[in-house]
């Protein structure tokens, strides 16, 4: 639990003697916590707010286990508890074994110290010996590649090079429980892909893994049980695949898509609809593999540009991309056809945003719009529950 404060809105005119009033009730609020030993909240009122409640569960030995959930939904506190930052205001965390924790950047790092002085460092803090530590060394300098800058003090080092250090010690110090935050996404790709092997063989050791992260293919290749929370409280724990199923189900929206238009009227261009539907224009979220699909945007062009276009993308239920469509215009009301006989079956949704050449994408709608095919007439959709992949090629059988 977690108190916050509020500051009450002034109104538009206010007196000086009202300033110095609510000064000095500041200023004995605090007086009054700091001698009670109270945290000292900034605000004219308090609220008490429950990050986490009632979330109790059992993580065994070598299990890799992925906690997702939306922004704020208690992942990041979690981990803290589990690693003994935070301490909960009620209830009781039991751990055996030793862990390691790499919960955000430069987390244990001193910006003064070196490369090589702070893998000691950081190893001491996770309890391991200096001898130990030693053994270690050239494996942790090889993993992050960062070997030209290791007697360079932190401080000058970019995120990446952060995260690379970071990961190699947390992984290398042979912990019993690894707790990993969404600290990967600072990295490149070659490296998400290595610290994933990585975690891999951690877990391949009869290791544990926990793994928070919004990449749900990382989650789903990486970890075999998911715990999903949202607002606090675990929603779901299961296996993987049921877990972010669930989770990508409560985030995917209906067959149309209207966003609030509010904090966007000063867009060059925006979204006012986006809609799935039937080739008779009629909104639809079943399709049978043969079906043609439309997808129609209506966009409110605030300021015309020749170069303006329309990206639109389609997501698989692991939200991976496996179309890509891309208009040469941008137009008020737009339609794209998708031709029949090109997806497998499957749960998909649409990640679409409108493009301004030197800008930022300049409106993005992501995992909206969910629709499912059905497959009735393939042997395979009759006897068997297989994974197709995500899209039929164009092939030809030849004797």
């Amino acid at each position: 639990m977690y108190t916050i404060g509020h500051q009450a809105e002034n109104g538009r005119y206010v007196a000086l003697r009202d300033v110095l009033m609510q000064n000095a009730r500041t200023l004995w609020n605090k007086t009054k916590d700091l001698a009670t030993g109270k945290p000292i909240i900034q605000g004219d009122t308090m609220e008490e707010v429950w990050a986490l409640k009632d979330v109790s569960f059992e993580i065994k030995r070598g299990e890799a286990v992925g906690i997702i959930g939306r922004n704020g939904a208690g992942k990041s506190t979690l981990l803290k508890i589990l690693s003994r930052i935070t301490e909960p205001s009620a209830g009781r965390v039991t751990i055996k074994g030793r862990v390691s924790s790499l919960l955000e950047v430069g987390t244990g790092f001193h910006p003064e110290l070196t490369g090589r002085e702070n893998v000691y460092l950081n190893g001491t803090i996770m309890g391991m010996t200096r001898v130990e530590i030693k053994q270690k060394f050239d494996e942790i300098v090889a993993f992050a590649e960062v070997e030209k800058y290791l007697d360079t003090p932190v401080k000058r080092y970019s995120s990446g090079m952060y995260v690379r250090l970071a990961f190699a010690v947390a992984a290398h110090l042979e912990p019993e429980i690894l707790i990993v935050d969404e600290v990967l996404a600072v990295g490149d790709a070659q490296f998400q892909k290595k610290c994933l092997g990585k975690m891999g063989e951690v877990a391949g050791e009869v290791r544990t893994v926990l793994f928070v992260s919004h990449n749900m293919a990382a989650v789903s290749q990486l970890c075999s049980k998911g715990i999903l929370l949202q607002n606090g409280i675990i929603a779901l724990h299961a296996d993987i695949d049921e877990t972010i199923d669930k989770y990508l189900i409560n985030t995917a929206s209906q067959s149309f898509y209207i966003p609030n238009v509010n904090d966007k009227l000063h867009k060059d261009a925006y979204f006012k609809e986006i809609r799935i539907c039937s080739n008779d224009g009629k909104d639809n979220t079943n399709f049978l593999v043969n079906d043609p699909i439309s997808i129609s945007f209506t966009i409110k062009i605030n300021k015309n540009g020749e170069k303006y276009n329309l990206f639109c993308m389609i997501l698989d239920h692991r939200l991976n991309r496996v179309f890509a469509a891309e208009s040469e215009y941008l137009d008020e009301n737009m339609l794209l056809r998708i031709n029949p006989k090109f997806l497998v079956r499957g749960k998909y949704s649409i990640h679409a945003f409108i493009n301004i050449p030197g800008q930022k994408q300049e409106d993005l709608a992501v995992n909206v719009c969910q629709f499912e095919l059905f497959d009735n007439s393939s042997y395979l959709a009759k006897h068997g529950g297989y994974d197709y992949g995500s899209v039929f090629g164009n092939y030809n059988w030849i004797k």
